[in-house]
Parts: C-alpha cells; structure tokens; sequence
C-alpha cells in the first residue's frame, strides 16, 4: 500500500465522523517519561566536582592544623567542639543562647529590609540617570564617589541619626546594596533599543507607562544583574554591621565567639555565612531567569 493510500484510509474515519456530526475522540499524546538515568547523571555532573573538591580541601586542612602548635582548629576538632551549633541548629534557650539557625533569620530580617529599600530607589534612580543626560551629568559623579566608600564608615553616621542598633544596620545594609542597582539599571536603559522608544511615542505612553511597560521589561537583565550584586554585598554589610552594634545576629555571633576564644564556632559560623549567601544569590539568579525569559544582555 502506498503513503497516499494509507493516509486516506487513516483520514477517513474522521471526515466520515465529520459529515454524520458525530464526535470524535482526538488521540492523547503520550505523557513525557521522566529519564531517571539522565536525570542522575545531571545531578552526578553538578554535585560530584564540588564535593570532591570539599573533601579535598578538608583533607589537606586536617593534614595541616593536626601538628602540635597549630594555631587553627583541623575539621575533627571543630566537629567535636561544635557539634550542637551544627547538628541543632534551631534550639532556643532564650536570650542570647539560640541555634545558628535563628541568628541568620535575624540577619536575613534586617537584610530584607534594607536591601528591599535599595532594589526600589536603585532601580527608579537608575531609571532617571539612564533617561536623562542631564541627570546622568551631575548624579554620576557623586554615585561614584560614594559607591567607593566601605560599609563600615557609614554605621558611626547612622548610629548618630537614628540613635539605634536596628534601624542603622538596616541604613549601612541600604546604602551598601544600591550602588550596583542605579549603575546596571542606568546601563540597561541607555542600551534600550530606539525602536522601542519610537513604538512608545507612537502609542503616546506617559512616562508612568512608559517606565511600566518599556523600560522594565528591556532593561530587566541589567537590573538583576545589580541585584544579584546588591544582595551579596548587602549580606556582607550586615555581618560586618552586626559585630559592632550587637544584637542576636550572626555577625554579632561571630564577635563574641573570638572574644570568647571559640574558633570552631566561628568556622561554624563562617559555613553558614557562606551557604546563606551562595542561597541569596541563586534565588536572585532564580527569579531574574524567570523575569527575563526571552531577552539578554548585549
């Protein structure tokens, strides 16, 4: 039977079904299997390298603090010593004596906010210095300045505005986090294509509509990429904010622990430190790949 034979006869049952009116069954497509062998070998591609590599450098700190003398703590010693900030990291005992856990949920409060801040002013304040030459001229100058100046020198400042530990970690945080915002978000507008502007004067969209509709959308890979930089400096300020004001953070954590001479707990600290920033900035990187699907950065 020949290729024309046998798409009649499969096509006429349902041209037969058509002229009599009754309804027919269209075929189901097979569901989509899930390729387990592909799928662990994926995860065996992502996993595997950076846990050799851990058990690498683990194994040649353990080699070098074991000797007498050594003045930081190996791996053994730090599991031994440390074993409940790192097998219960949620317990509460009330006051100062709390898991690791609840201090960085502590800090990430204080980053949420300050960070937050910084996301919304950075990216309207972007938006005007990428728009406008003349606000570009005499704003630029003065974000690179204070760009340049340490977290740190900020706090005595907002210790002296606000008159509280809180509110000035959360202002060293902000002011921190925002230049990386207004720098990419200016960029990704000064790189918005003139088609796009022309489309927005044919539609005759107000500014409003405008910054909505055009200039978010097409400027949206900049601006995350200042987020993603925002937050891991945001995280960083908070740390280093929290060892000089005190409170129940992290930071704060990690000062007491050398006041007290407790090295392993530090290390501890300094894990988690890391781990909640390396989360911080794939969630950003998360939620840009999803806003920005379809478009990139030239």
């Amino acid at each position: 039977m020949t290729a024309t034979a046998r798409k009649a006869d499969t096509e006429a049952p349902a041209i037969a079904a058509i002229k009599t009116g009754t309804v027919v069954q269209m075929a189901k497509r097979p569901a989509a299997k899930l390729d387990l062998k592909r799928v662990g070998i994926a995860t065996l591609r992502n996993i595997l390298p950076p846990l050799v590599v851990l058990l690498v450098l683990l194994g040649v700190w353990q080699i070098a603090c074991s000797h007498p003398g050594a003045t930081l703590p190996p791996p053994s010693q730090v599991w031994a010593d440390s074993f409940d900030l790192i097998a219960y990291p949620f317990f509460d005992y009330g006051s100062q004596d709390i898991g690791l856990a609840w201090r960085v949920l502590v800090s990430l409060q204080r980053v949420a906010i300050g960070f937050g801040l910084a996301a919304v002013a950075g990216v309207v304040l972007g938006a005007i210095v990428g728009q406008s030459v003349w606000a570009m001229r005499g704003l630029d100058p003065i974000f690179q300045i204070l760009r340049t100046v340490p977290p740190l020198a900020w706090l005595p400042l907002s210790l002296a505005a606000f008159q509280d530990s809180n509110p000035s970690a959360i202002f060293v945080i902000f002011i921190t986090s925002i230049w990386p915002v207004i720098i990419n978000t200016a960029v990704g507008v000064r790189n918005i294509p003139d088609d796009y502007r022309n489309i927005a004067r044919v539609l005759r969209l107000n500014p409003l509509e405008f910054f909505i509709r055009i200039m978010i959308p097409a400027a949206a890979p900049y601006i995350f990429t200042g987020l993603r930089i925002g937050v891991g400096l945001s995280w960083l300020a908070i740390v280093a904010a929290e060892m000089l004001t005190g409170g129940v953070g992290i930071g704060f954590f990690i000062w007491d622990a050398w006041n007290s001479s407790r090295l392993s707990d530090i290390i501890v600290a300094l894990a988690y430190i890391g781990v909640t920033g390396f989360v911080l900035d794939k969630l950003v990187a998360l939620l840009g790949s999803v806003v920005t699907r379809g478009t990139a950065a030239n």
